[in-house]
């Protein structure tokens, strides 16, 4: 299922075929790329413009290539390419864009893209509208959810085989440009023409703010853009205001980071008292600065947990970083990824930028986290699938400690770093995650549910959310329904699926039924009540100081 807005753009692809499988599987649509998409922590854009690159040595051989070379060349890519070979030499994070990325790099950080908002999958050739995002020019126009997209333009599109970029491309474009899209709807077979003025569409950072007890709260944070603190707070003021959120859980796994100063001021808000360090940052020509809390919460929390996995990054390291060496909470989870180096972006005058590296950044313990690259960035590559070589996702005891120095946190905890952040509560990856008949079947599970609710959804009118939940099951006659379904797009499923495969499909359909009838708060809702990181949560919570409950332990 997709939005009308890019994907993140692919300098080089760097995970092997079972840990790309292992992720995907896991809901990681951000991606864990190392390089121009890669977990990023970022300075407030920069508009500085450098004018040096191709000028001098490197000049001047291209113009004896240009003039004196047997054949003819292409001067642009052997440019990019001498950039990238020089970067490659400095860090795994230290990247070129070119201009044609910059502006989805961008997207993703600023929290917004130019589209016609519309949620839209691609069933047999056809694209089919999920739903019209609330407050964007499709639902303005009248777009419904279930429309079949026929005509982008001038292009007939329907029956035509074309990818998801294919798709996006034609209903992208700048603010205030038009688009004529024409849909069928239902079983009606005349061409509607909607005439749709592009805007500005929100991506939103926070994917769902609810309560998952009578006092605990639960944010999920995908990414650090420009919009999520404004986003973290309003999710803050429903479940306090209106729900009496006492406790929060912080879901951040997955999440690659972003903007520094978004996680910095997320973490103003979790601590009452003013000048506590969060982290600090400081390189080679760049001074140390500290960032502390302000003392001016809007809100009172009182226990906080943080989930944590080996897609956490950059500025969710930070954050985690920060409640653990202060005591302000607890991590549970697996360790993060590992990445502790910040980097300005600098615009070049052709319209590509550079990320630069300019500093390390220090939780306040004064640990930096960020992961040896010192054997290359072939090794850095395939670190991750080393975790899951070791057996590192699966038992806490084989979490290799790359840097043994003890650091401290304000209760006296013995921390450590050189590797991602270490969970306070190790809690392992599921092993139905290894299992290539999930990975597969799981994958038509949003065509199926989407079709099947096309065809039975008026059964669900009478529900809301919490006795949905309660009471609705998938029964085997479905699941069975579902297999066929798969067989019907040349799966072949096995006649006797193991147990916790089953169980983990039909959980999957429910909570996708749930995203069609109460949107993501749907989904969330029944998802979680089943992951085993927000079980160890809750129950951590039931104390009245967790803290002290895993010290104990």
């Amino acid at each position: 299922m997709y939005q009308d807005q890019p994907s993140n753009p692919k300098k080089l692809s760097i995970w092997l075929p079972l840990l790309f499988a292992l992720i995907l599987v896991m809901g990681m649509f951000i991606g864990m790329r190392i390089q121009s998409n890669a977990p990023a922590m970022v300075a407030e854009p920069e508009n500085a413009v450098i004018h040096s690159i191709g000028q001098g040595k490197i000049e001047e051989i291209l113009r004896y290539i240009e003039a004196k070379y047997v054949d003819e060349v292409d001067r642009e890519a052997m440019i990019q390419e001498v950039i990238n070979d020089m970067l490659a030499k400095l860090d795994p994070h230290s990247t070129y864009i070119t201009a044609d990325q910059l502006r989805e790099v961008n997207e993703q950080l600023e929290g917004n893209f130019d589209g016609i908002g519309v949620e839209f999958m691609i069933l047999d050739d056809t694209i089919v509208v999920v739903a019209p995002l609330a407050g964007g020019p499709s639902e303005a126009a009248g777009v419904q959810a279930g429309d079949k997209i026929v005509q982008i333009g001038d292009s007939t599109i329907a029956g035509v085989s074309m990818d998801t970029r294919d798709v996006i491309n034609l209903l992208r474009g700048e603010k205030g440009t038009q688009v004529e899209i024409g849909v069928i709807r239902g079983k009606d077979s005349k061409v509607r023409r909607f005439t749709i003025t592009r805007d500005k569409i929100p991506m939103h950072s926070v994917d769902v703010a609810y309560m998952l007890d009578n006092k605990t709260g639960y944010i999920k944070i995908n990414r650090f853009s420009a919009t999520t603190y404004e986003e973290f707070m309003k999710g803050m003021e429903q479940l306090i205001e209106k729900k009496g959120m006492k406790d929060l859980v912080i879901d951040l796994r997955h999440n690659p980071g972003g903007y520094l100063q978004q996680a910095t001021n997320i973490l103003s808000q979790l601590f009452s008292q003013k000048d506590e360090l969060l982290v600090y940052t400081e390189g080679r020509a760049v001074s140390r600065s500290d960032y502390e809390s302000t003392g001016r919460a809007f809100y009172n929390v009182d226990n906080i947990v943080v989930l944590i996995d080996e897609g956490s990054a950059s500025a969710s390291e930070i954050l985690a970083g920060a409640i653990q060496d202060q005591d302000r909470g607890i991590i549970v989870g697996r360790r993060s990824f590992g990445k502790g180096l910040v980097q300005e972006q600098y615009k070049l005058r052709d319209g590509s930028a550079l990320r630069l590296t300019v500093a390390r950044y220090y939780t306040p313990s004064g640990r930096s986290i960020q992961k040896s690259y010192k054997n290359g960035i072939e090794e850095y590559e395939h670190e991750m699938y080393d975790r899951y070589e070791s057996g590192e996702l699966e038992s806490k005891d084989q979490i290799a400690i790359a840097d043994s120095t003890a650091y401290y946190t304000a209760g006296g905890r013995v921390v450590y770093g050189g590797g991602g952040i270490m969970p306070d509560i190790f809690v392992p990856l599921d092993s139905v995650l290894f299992n290539d008949e999930y990975l597969e079947l799981r994958q038509y599970i949003p065509q199926f549910v989407f079709r099947y609710m096309g065809q039975q959804g008026k059964t669900f009118q009478d529900y809301k959310l919490e006795n949905f939940n309660r009471q609705f099951q998938v029964s085997d006659a479905l699941y069975n329904e579902f297999l066929e379904y798969a067989r019907s797009r040349g799966v072949k499923p096995g006649f006797q699926q193991p147990p916790t495969t089953r169980k983990e499909l039909k959980r999957f359909i429910k909570a996708r039924i749930a995203k069609q009838l109460f949107e993501d708060d749907g989904f969330y809702t029944v998802w979680n009540q089943e992951d085993p990181m927000i079980r160890e949560a809750l129950r951590a919570l039931q104390h009245s100081n967790p803290l002290q409950a895993i010290k104990s332990e």
